[in-house]
């Protein structure tokens, strides 16, 4: 425990100062924020006592996006950062953000703040309507823990409660409440914190001896192994034990398009990245396999289902996963529930190291050369999503990149996935509008972590209007990163939708536009990122403009701003 000791002004509030200073020793880098964040004093707080550094303040314009930064930059790190939320209007603004966090099991802080719990020392109005009985009520579904201390001791311990909350696997978002009235009480004396370093997060549990001994046993024997590389984390021994593993059980692997980059695309043990909406016809390994090794995979039972493999056939299934520590029957983010022979409660990545431990050493010799991607390109002379994938690859050739995210459709052999950074994956709750945020927070997080590695937003026209809010905290900070846009002017998925609910029920597929189109006016794209502090290209029309479009842009995040390409991509080709 270690003293802290409150400026003594009876005219200023200093409660909150707690807070901050928690925030300040669990080793936060940054803290997202709106103006106003926390209601009064938690914001003052996190002005007049932090500064802007240590943690550093990212300002946002929205509390969605605010949150949408924190899941990007936890997607990266695998760590948390703060955010700040305004009032109960806050945490309503923000709830679908939580929600994506929470299903996509990514760390952060939330402080927030309601009006003061005892009605007396509400002002007028103000006060009224910012105070909530229970605040984290509206969002504690989709919390993994909460809190509202009611003392000056108790905020820093629910501080560090949070953030060692967050950080331990499955990891996920956690809210602390202030009261406003508390945090404007003036402390008296010393107040003794907690030491971080004495309530460390501990590392994630490996698999037990029984369950890993079964595993071990299955797999020596197996024939024909495959892997499912899932929610796994961002770090390179990890990857590299991975592709340890596979090579010593000569086991195909699946990565998805849903979930981060796992494994190398180019090894030849990978079968690729699954798109979004798998068929048996990309299935084939599985449908072979003897032995099934689910590293945390996401919708087991599908997959399986989907492969044809049914509870009774010539198939062991080991599972390795910390998700039944967080199933609650509140929100159906656990899925189906999958066929499992062998059950590992545990982590994915101690669980391949305590696999590789257990199987020992092979002698064989084994020669497993890079394979190149390849994909078709339509014969089209408008855009088409291929064009843009092509494009986009052969102008990031030769440079490090990340791409946040990808659309629909997006041809998943156009991008040499090989480097746990490359791919950070869909966001599990199906938020429109969470690519801009997500990538603005993986910018953050590359700047410390990896400058020379570019940070790719390739994104629906959609997702970028809806996220838009985002783009100024890039603008502002000058983040260097590109965003790659497929503008079809449609939410594309729902009008597609339409089609096919159209022609299933014998209605006219004419319609299928209505209520799904931008256009007339389309949203001008390029406008829009200008405004808010980006270069911007475009919009592009025609394939043989996209080379020099992307020079273009490359050139402009070269000195230092973010850029935005606006493509025109023809659905239909």
């Amino acid at each position: 425990m270690s003293e802290f000791v409150p400026p003594q002004d009876p005219e200023l509030d200093w409660a909150s100062d707690v807070a901050a200073e928690m925030l300040r020793r669990t080793g936060l880098k940054y803290i997202s924020l709106v103006p106003g964040a926390s209601f009064r004093g938690l914001h003052d707080s996190m002005v007049n006592y932090l500064g802007n550094e240590n943690p550093e303040m990212v300002l946002c314009l929205t509390e969605q996006a605010a949150v949408g930064i924190a899941h990007g930059y936890a997607k990266v790190t695998d760590k948390p950062m703060g955010v700040a939320l305004h009032a109960n209007i806050g945490v309503m603004h923000a709830a679908i953000n939580i929600f994506d966090a929470y299903a996509d099991r990514m760390p952060m802080v939330i402080m927030g703040a309601t009006g003061p719990i005892d009605a007396a020392k509400r002002r007028p109005w103000i006060d009224w309507i910012h105070t909530a009985a229970d605040q984290a009520g509206m969002v504690r579904d989709y919390l993994k823990w909460d809190d509202q201390p009611a003392s000056a001791e108790a905020i820093a311990e629910s501080v560090l409660r949070a953030h060692v909350m967050a950080s331990t696997a499955p990891m996920g978002p956690t809210y602390v409440c202030l009261d406003a009235a508390l945090q404007e009480t003036p402390l008296d004396g010393e107040i003794a914190l907690p030491d971080p370093a004495k309530h460390p997060v501990g590392a994630p549990p490996g698999p037990d001896g029984d369950g890993l001994a079964c595993a071990a046993d299955a797999l020596k024997i197996a024939k024909k192994v495959v892997i499912l590389a899932g929610k796994v984390s961002r770090d390179e021994d990890a990857w590299n034990r991975r592709i340890a593993l596979a090579e010593r059980l000569n086991a195909k692997v699946y990565t998805a398009q849903k979930l981060a980059a796992s494994f190398p695309i180019s090894h030849p043990l990978c079968e690729g990245m699954l798109p979004l909406f798998q068929t048996k016809d990309h299935l084939k390994a599985l449908t072979e396999a003897d032995v099934v090794l689910s590293l945390d995979w996401l919708d087991l039972k599908t997959i399986l289902a989907s492969a044809g493999r049914t509870d009774d056939d010539n198939l062991t299934v080991i599972h390795a996963s910390l998700e039944r520590y967080v199933h609650t029957g509140a929100v159906m983010d656990y899925l189906g529930l999958p066929r499992t022979d062998v059950m590992l409660l545990a982590d994915p990545d101690t669980t391949t190291a305590a696999l590789l431990s257990a199987l020992g050493e092979d002698n064989t010799p084994q020669n497993f050369e890079p394979r190149p991607g390849t994909h078709a390109l339509p014969d089209s002379k408008t855009i088409s999503m291929a064009h843009l994938a092509e494009a986009t690859t052969k102008a990031l050739q030769g440079r490090k990149s990340c791409y946040a995210c990808l659309p629909f459709g997006w041809p998943a052999a156009a991008a040499p996935f090989d480097h746990p950074l490359d791919y950070l994956g869909a966001d599990a709750g199906g938020v429109i509008g969470a690519g801009p945020p997500f990538a603005i927070g993986a910018a953050l997080a590359m700047q410390d972590l990896d400058p020379e590695r570019i940070v790719v937003v390739a994104t629906g026209d959609g997702d970028l209007l809806s996220g838009m809010a985002s783009l100024w905290t890039a603008g502002q900070r000058q983040l260097p990163m590109l965003a790659v846009i497929n503008n079809n002017r449609s939410f594309m998925n729902d009008e597609r939708h339409q089609d096919r609910v159209a022609q299933n029920r014998g209605r006219p597929r004419e319609n299928k536009w209505v209520g799904q189109r931008l256009d007339d006016p389309p949203p001008d794209l390029c406008a829009i990122a200008k405004a808010q502090g980006w270069a911007s290209v475009g919009p592009v029309v025609l394939p043989e403009e996209l080379p020099e479009a992307f020079d273009r842009a490359l050139a402009s995040i070269a000195r230092g701003r973010p850029t935005l390409i606006d493509v025109l991509v023809d659905p239909e080709a």
